[in-house]
């Protein structure tokens, strides 16, 4: 399954130069069935666009693991306060 969290940063936040913490959450994630993280950015400026995806591939059985992780719970705290909007979305 994939594991989609879709995220809108709040405007003028320079989530940017945040990206390689954001990487390090992740990828430092370590759960028997959650097999990689991709990143994609969005490659186009409009407000009406989100910024980043990050998509976790991962076995439907790891999922509460990952929620229950020091790490999905580190990317909470941390960046939250810095999110417009965000929306989580799973597929196989």
């Amino acid at each position: 399954m994939k594991h989609c969290i879709l995220v809108k940063f709040v405007k003028d936040y320079d989530w940017k130069a945040e990206l390689e913490n954001i990487q390090r959450i992740f990828n430092s994630i370590n759960i028997e069935g959650v097999n990689y993280v991709e990143y994609p950015i969005n490659c186009i400026d409009r407000d009406n666009r989100y910024d980043l995806l990050i998509r976790i591939d991962m076995k439907k059985e790891a999922l509460a693991s990952y929620d229950a992780c020091p790490n999905h719970h580190e990317w909470k705290d941390t960046y939250s306060k810095f999110i417009d909007k965000k929306a989580i979305f799973d597929y196989e």
